[in-house]
């Protein structure tokens, strides 16, 4: 329940904000934090009453929504238990944290190394697939986020890697499948899925695969739109890496733990990775929480060879607490078939019914609740309903569209021309409908920016 507004106390909380907080990915002077008083469930409310259906899951990782009552009592109870402990001792929680992750990972993947979040995750993984191949290069998609930390920032490929580019990382970049936005001028998604892997094929022949440690995919691309990869394209890439001797790492700090429908989304192509990464729905971001999962042949590595990588917070029991809690509440609660089922006959069929009534919808994609609808100028064009990495005045027509969401009390997860829909995994259907309803309205400015209007 929404405590009593308080406008007062909201004034304070975001003047404090305001002297003290440095945000991220923020012009500082620019930015107007919403002070926040609580959250329950699939909503979040401010100091002046105003309540949030939150279609973000902040940043796609409260899975199982705000403030899930058994989440919250394991984290009580670890915390008059154990606080804290150095990750060279061996403690339940975090031995229970890992044995319930690696029953859910796809294969062999049985061993966990705990980091404190997916970039991290992303740091590690890349530094076990060098020391374990002896070569340097790793291959990431243009169309990818990994983190912001020195490695993943330079495996990213969205343009928050520009600052921070040192082109010295061993990182070379290329074309992942994306049929909407063919680079290979393809029709069909099997010519997609074709002409990307000779594109990767390629690329590997030109820079030398003796070279080349690792391959790291987002297994359902996030922040870059949602990509859903084609039918067979996982499994060519796993393929590849075979042939080649080289390292094949998924990335699941976005798309894991119940948002696809499924524990991780490797599970809808059949594929096992040799490194999978995770961190965010692992447990709902309730204490900042992420890792490594392990296939067998790498982890020997290290058997009697150290691993040259740790944390101070390496399985923190917080955080373990928190993820052994989720975990089985997403087990008894059956939020993974929640996810699924909801995608299926709520948001999909919703979703693409709005896109056949908005001229601004250009395509609607995803699972689960792993949604993007790809807003554009003309359908007939797919031109984008704003330019590439737009800012200012460029950005009007989804800035205009995010606030449009906001009035309707719904808070959207918009990136570039790009609106994601991606809900709690225990989201209700009638919650999913309300959502589709501020969607439906707010489309509605977005239509005023297309060719039609």
């Amino acid at each position: 329940m929404n405590p009593p507004a308080d406008s007062q106390v909201g004034k304070a909380v975001k003047a404090a904000d305001r002297a003290h907080v440095f945000h991220s990915w923020s012009a500082q002077g620019l930015i107007d934090p919403l002070p926040v008083a609580g959250a329950e469930g699939s909503y979040f409310w401010d100091y002046d009453g105003n309540r949030y259906l939150d279609f973000s899951s902040q940043l796609v990782n409260t899975n199982i929504g705000h403030q899930h009552p058994k989440v919250v009592a394991a984290i009580q109870a670890q915390a008059g238990k154990l606080c804290t402990i150095a990750p060279g001792f061996a403690v339940d929680v975090r031995s229970e944290a890992a044995r319930l992750i690696a029953g859910r990972t796809p294969g062999d993947l049985d061993k966990i190394f705990f980091t404190n979040g997916g970039a991290e995750a992303v740091e590690n993984a890349v530094r076990m697939a060098r020391l374990h191949t002896g070569r340097t290069k790793v291959l990431s998609a243009y169309r990818s986020y990994h983190g912001a930390t020195a490695a993943a920032i330079n495996l990213t490929g969205d343009p928050r890697r520009w600052p921070s580019d040192t082109a010295s990382a061993g990182v070379v970049h290329f074309w992942g499948p994306h049929l909407y936005r063919s680079h290979f001028h393809a029709e069909t998604e099997a010519q997609e899925c074709e002409r990307a892997l000779a594109h990767l094929e390629e690329t590997i022949a030109f820079e030398g695969p003796q070279t080349i440690a690792a391959i790291i995919l987002e297994t359902v691309v996030g922040t870059a739109g949602v990509l859903v990869p084609p039918p067979g394209y996982l499994a060519g890439v796993r393929d590849i890496c075979d042939r080649h001797g080289i390292v094949f790492v998924l990335d699941e700090v976005m798309a894991g733990f119940g948002r696809t429908g499924r524990w991780f989304a490797a599970d809808h192509f059949g594929v096992v990775p040799d490194l999978l990464t995770f961190a965010k729905g692992v447990n709902s971001g309730y204490v900042p929480l992420g890792g490594v999962a392990i296939s067998s042949e790498i982890a020997a590595t290290f058997d009697r060879r150290p691993y040259p990588g740790g944390l101070t917070y390496s399985g923190h029991p917080l955080a373990c607490a928190s993820a052994v809690a989720t975990i089985n509440v997403m087990e008894e609660e059956r939020i993974v078939e929640n996810a699924d089922r909801i995608g299926a006959t709520v948001l999909g069929p919703g979703l693409r019914e709005l896109a056949e009534r908005h001229p601004s919808v250009g395509e609607v994609r995803g699972f689960g609740v792993f949604w993007a609808l790809d807003l554009v100028k003309d359908k007939a064009t797919r031109e984008p309903l704003v330019p590439y990495n737009a800012a200012g005045d460029a950005n009007a027509p989804m800035a205009a569209f995010a606030a449009a969401c906001k009035k309707n009390g719904l808070w959207p997860f918009v990136n570039m021309n790009r609106a994601h829909v991606v809900p709690p995994c225990t989201i209700t259907e009638a919650e999913a409908k309300e959502g589709l309803s501020a969607l439906d309205a707010a489309l509605s400015v977005a239509d005023g920016h297309t060719t039609t209007a």
